[in-house]
């Protein structure tokens, strides 16, 4: 594949249409029985685990990728995480781990799968409530592993219950529905991120093993995967490499530590940086609680932080932030600087340009040592197509690099429920009534990123990474009925603002081992496609496209009511391999109604076609012919 401008070309010349999903949720947590990685007990031991099985066992490689390609979804976003290569100790890479990736690898080859590999993250790490650093990146900076949840400065599923036990619920409270983002302003992770991205701006004296703790950490992740870089860089199913899913600012450019000014979350406990940096330092604090029914307008309660009085560190250790001289405790925490992290070289700090595009670059420099030629996947931040959360691009910068930004109907996402007619404009704080104007603004948004794109990045080609749906929705209904509809209304609501965008996309997710009791294995989330061995919502997602066009793609449409797709383009006669689009046999059957249409009925050179329903693909061939051409096929 090459890019030209914002198209990605196979080597016929063809403009291609790349559709897949991430392989897959249960690859943020270490192999184990279904529902373990919810347990306390699989926070223990963690130079112990291993992440062999992570998609699936290889034994089950071949069916999967079979399901797959025969589902269209042949372009995959493969999930890694730092633990799953480092967990044992800095540079002690898990070789076995390695291996078995090399062979799934081979198998979706076989399979004419590809995939890129995607450092997978959510708030920093699964013992701060989500994925991806392994433990001792913690344990170096001094924090007890143990004491992370008990002082506040992280909540995670694993150890929430026993830490909430009330007469109501003497085996622990269930934990709060997609609360796990609010780790983004516990103390925990946003520490890691901020020295990740900035320890030597806000941190400078802080080192380890003789480095800057900055320098320290982002050598170790990029020293991981460019060795997984190394070991799987042959491997022809791999078509690039993500830099990393998701990042966050931690606390830079925050302008007052004593006020919550972006909470992740706007429902449950919104502690301020201060609050948590005296938490975690062993004082109690209280946290105001904002009601969900208000979405999080209207405060609620207070909730105590760390009331045991612990400190999160090690003797020996202390907070970072003390030492850097952004408080102290003479007797009392006193804020000495509110506006520490605020500055970057003596102007307003601009996370995306000053830490995230310098640390993108360097770990382009070093992976492209390895490999000079391979596609790179770059992210802005979490669940945003907007300007803001996306990095310049220009001429200077490396080329071979895709946008590929997330988009979640937020309303279905947080709630767990979906009208066709209903939704939420969480930026505009703005209600959204009737289907149309639902459908408009989800093709909105999509389209503000490549608008982004377009004006700042270099007019580089977009793919949306992540997108999808909670299966548990509506109170788990569907799975005592087995009624997918609404999910099968939403999916292809969503995905006909892919199709209205032309866009590249990966949905959320496919989890092999997913169950209806356990879901994805991480976070109690339930967005797998695939579970107990079938599809789910197929109507949804298993749908018509061009997965190659012999010229410029004009136009993409599915009605999935009356069962007829629609696809334009203009051809190009110099292409001489065929469009190549997926007709899925669900939709379509063995004898779909097939027809052509050219812009010049009097033109020598027409376009033809082939079906071949065994493989659910049609071919249409451009025969010598330039000019527009539509394809409709029905029922």
């Amino acid at each position: 594949m090459r890019i030209l401008d914002n198209q990605i070309l196979d080597r016929e010349g063809r403009s291609l249409i790349l559709r897949g999903v991430n392989l897959g949720g249960e690859s943020k947590i270490p192999f184990g029985p279904a529902g373990w990685g919810l347990s306390p007990e699989s926070l223990k031991n963690p130079a112990g685990v291993s992440f062999v099985g992570r998609p699936f066992p290889l034994e089950e490689a071949e069916a999967h990728f079979e399901r797959l390609r025969r589902a269209g979804l042949t372009f995959l976003r493969m999930v890694i995480t730092w633990e799953a290569l480092e967990h044992a100790g800095p540079g002690l890479y898990d070789e076995a781990y390695l291996a078995y990736l090399r062979k799934i690898l081979l198998v979706a080859e076989q399979k004419d799968v590809s995939v890129y590999i995607d450092p997978h993250q959510d708030v920093w790490s699964r013992w701060t409530g989500g994925d991806g650093a392994p433990a001792w990146t913690l344990e170096r900076l001094g924090m007890d592993l143990d004491r992370l949840d008990r002082t506040g400065a992280a909540l995670t599923r694993q150890r929430y219950a026993e830490l909430h036990r009330t007469p109501q619920y003497p085996q622990g409270e269930p934990f709060p529905r997609m609360m796990w983002p609010s780790n983004y302003n516990r103390y925990a992770a946003a520490t890691m991120f901020s020295l990740f991205f900035g320890g030597r701006s806000y941190a400078p004296e802080l080192s380890v093993e003789g480095e800057n703790v900055q320098d320290w950490l982002q050598g170790r992740y990029i020293a991981a995967f460019r060795h997984c870089y190394r070991r799987l860089k042959n491997c022809a199913a791999i078509a690039g490499w993500g830099i990393m899913n998701e990042p966050h600012y931690g606390f830079i450019g925050c302008r007052d530590l004593g006020r919550a000014e972006n909470p992740m979350v706007p429902t449950g406990p919104r502690p301020s940086p201060w609050d948590v940096i005296r938490a975690a330092s062993g004082y109690a604090v209280d946290v105001p609680v904002y009601d969900a029914r208000s979405m999080g307008r209207r405060l609620k309660r207070h909730e105590t932080f760390n009331g045991g009085g612990l400190s999160l560190f090690r003797e020996g250790f202390c907070c970072p932030w003390k030492t850097a001289g952004v408080w102290t405790d003479d007797g009392e925490p006193d804020l000495l600087c509110e506006d520490h992290f605020a500055l970057h070289e003596g102007r307003r700090a601009d996370f995306i340009e000053d830490f995230l595009k310098p640390f993108m670059l360097r770990f382009i420099e070093k992976m492209k040592e390895a490999d000079e030629h391979s596609f790179f996947f770059i992210e802005g931040m979490p669940h945003s197509s907007h300007a803001a959360s996306h990095p310049s691009w220009g001429k200077a910068d490396p080329p071979n690099v895709i946008n590929a930004f997330h988009w979640y109907d937020g309303f279905a996402l947080f709630t767990k429920t979906f009208r066709s007619w209903f939704t939420i404009d969480p930026d505009e704080a703005k209600i959204i009534l009737g289907k149309k104007k639902v459908q408009a603004y989800f093709a909105g948004c999509l389209a503000r990123g490549i608008k982004w794109t377009r004006e700042h990045m270099g007019n580089m080609p977009c793919l949306l990474g992540e997108f999808g749906l909670a299966f548990d929705m509506n109170k788990r209904k569907a799975f005592a009925n087995g009624d997918y509809s609404v999910h099968e209304e939403a999916l292809s609501m969503y995905y006909d603002a892919v199709d209205a965008n032309l866009l590249h996309s990966t949905l959320w997710n496919y989890s092999a081992g997913n169950t209806n009791e356990t879901g994805d294995g991480w976070n109690d989330e339930d967005l797998s496609i695939f579970s107990e061995g079938r599809e789910r919502a197929v109507p949804g997602w298993k749908r018509p496209y061009p997965m190659a066009a012999a010229g410029e793609l004009l136009s993409i449409n599915w009605d999935r009511r009356r069962g007829i797709f629609r696809c334009r383009f203009r051809a190009d006669s110099a292409v001489t391999a065929p469009t190549l689009v997926y007709l899925p046999s669900e939709s379509f059957g063995p004898s779909p109604l097939i027809e052509l249409r050219i812009t010049d009925g009097g033109v020598a050179e027409r376009p033809y076609y082939e079906y071949k329903p065994e493989e659910q693909r049609l071919l249409v061939y451009n025969n010598g012919f330039d000019g527009e051409t539509e394809i409709i096929v029905s029922t």
